[in-house]
């Protein structure tokens, strides 16, 4: 896999995966507590507020994404009923750390008002993004309104780098999250992996009965 498209500079990146990877333990109800860089979507004063631990650059993410996410954005988000955060998380080999950095540092480029759409993309464009992750991305950043010195000059800064390093560290911390994608629902963290909309559904209601 050609991933040449940060360079060497993502070796910082690389050497945090194994650390998330790793990580065990109890899990705090950091739902209530909002970071300033968190991306959301929905009413800030929902009742309800689902956080997803995810990495661009993770196939399941991408399949509970295109699967389930319209339907829960349609069904939750767009009616006011769940706020929904979204954090960035860095987790896999050093190929596909180096991709996820990419993607979001893309993302965060386009501004709050296209991070989602970005991001959608990103995840549409699997299993391509694999093969040929510089291209995919750059498709994407032009479809956003970049062209390829704008999209060069995104993934190469140093700073914007460092900032996603620190927020993967402080999400993988605030959670003791180890794997993508991991929802926490009013403080409860479902188990790691592919969650139906069955399954959310029923976290969910309990989450509104409790806050009742």
């Amino acid at each position: 896999m050609s991933v040449s498209i940060l360079n060497r500079r993502t070796a910082v990146l690389g050497l945090m995966a194994p650390a998330l990877l790793a990580g065990c333990g109890s899990h705090g109800a950091s739902y209530a507590a909002l970071m300033p860089e968190d991306m959301t979507q929905g009413d800030p004063n929902a009742k309800v507020t689902v956080v997803e631990y995810a990495s661009v650059a993770c196939p399941i993410c991408g399949r509970w994404f295109r699967e389930v996410y319209p339907d829960f954005k349609a069904k939750y988000i767009d009616t006011g009923k769940v706020h929904f955060v979204y954090r960035e998380m860095l987790v896999g080999n050093s190929d596909e750390v180096t991709v996820a950095a990419s993607g979001f540092l893309l993302a965060r480029c386009a501004g709050k008002d296209k991070y989602f759409s970005v991001v959608d993309a990103i995840y549409r464009s699997q299993p391509g993004l694999f093969d040929q992750p510089r291209q995919v991305l750059l498709n994407i950043a032009a479809s956003a309104g970049f062209n390829q010195a704008q999209f060069d000059a995104c993934v190469k800064n140093d700073a914007a780098l460092q900032a996603l390093a620190k927020r993967v560290d402080a999400n993988s911390k605030r959670d003791n999250v180890n794997a993508t994608p991991t929802f926490v629902i009013n403080g409860k963290v479902l188990q790691a992996g592919y969650q139906p909309l069955t399954t959310l559904d029923a976290e969910i209601a309990k989450a509104m009965a409790a806050v009742k």
